[in-house]
């Protein structure tokens, strides 16, 4: 049995179409029945759990030849990420009493990094679950393409795209959630030995003026980035709702200087085939 937490976003949903058509048994763990109902017309053993119910989780890994495990993003957690601490313990502690085959978790970038921030999360719940006896890996992908989603509207209505990644001519590691979905479904099937890393990103390093001209190429119509001044970032942050933004300025930071990176680098990574274009491509069409 393959367990898929997550099964029903992006990531997760290709997770479970690959392993349903290479005619794997899947387990479908969802938060409701009713979001777990498609996946039982597809043929899919459906579990229902929470990422912070020990009992509920440990009952949805239990008997599984491979677990995948994402969980929730958090773009504004509490000063010292009480959220992963205890997801990071639920977690270590379901895997241990259910003891499934193998597992890989989703985390991130820069999960290695030693300055505090918007990653850290990962770093967290990483150290919580690498006490486990069973192999584990540690999928750590970069900023996902569809990301850009939210540049889609000002591209297109502006000509402008605000950009966060700076300098506009630095090239910025990022890869496609189909990749990252493809990927994690070929570990899961694998066998492995302890507990290992692999770090994934897209076919090349784009700049954010390449996502610029991109949008442009697509649109048919100029469109450039614009770096949104670093000095307005906590403001901004505050008007737009969060509490405690400093974890996600830092989280930009990191990008931006260079010490949110593989541990390997670029040259010890594994590649996707998704190109940038034609995710933009897919974000626009929507």
């Amino acid at each position: 049995m393959y367990v898929i937490t997550g099964i029903t976003g992006q990531i997760g949903g290709v997770i479970g179409h690959a392993l349903l058509e290479a005619k794997r048994p899947v387990r479908a763990v969802v938060r409701n029945a009713s979001k777990g109902q498609e996946w039982a017309n597809r043929g899919c053993e459906v579990a229902l759990a929470d990422i912070g119910d020990l009992d509920s989780l440990t009952a949805a890994f239990q008997g599984a030849e491979a677990v995948f495990v994402m969980v929730p993003s958090s773009f504004d957690p509490l000063p010292e990420f009480p959220e992963a601490q205890a997801i990071g313990a639920t977690l270590k502690s379901a895997l241990e009493a259910a003891h499934p085959a193998r597992v890989v978790y989703l985390s991130t970038i820069g999960a290695q990094a030693s300055q505090s921030n918007l990653l850290t999360q990962h770093t967290i719940i990483e150290k919580a679950i690498s006490a486990v006896s069973m192999p584990l890996t540690f999928l750590r992908p970069v900023w996902f393409m569809e990301n850009c989603s939210w540049d889609v509207a000002p591209a297109r209505e502006q000509g402008v795209i605000p950009s966060f990644l700076q300098p506009l001519d630095k090239p910025v590691p990022m890869v496609a959630t189909a990749d990252i979905g493809k990927v994690a479904a070929e570990i899961l099937q694998e066998p492995w030995n302890g507990h290992r890393v692999v770090e994934l990103e897209g076919p090349k390093r784009v700049t954010p003026n390449e996502i610029a001209a991109t949008f442009a190429k697509l649109l048919g119509k100029p469109v450039r980035a614009e770096i949104v001044p670093h000095e307005s970032w906590e403001t901004l942050f505050i008007s737009q709702g969060m509490k405690n933004p400093m974890p996600r300025i830092r989280m930009l930071d990191g990008f931006n200087e260079g010490w949110i990176e593989f541990e390997r680098g670029e040259i010890g990574s594994r590649k996707g085939t998704v190109t940038l274009e034609s995710v933009l491509k897919a974000l626009i069409q929507k």
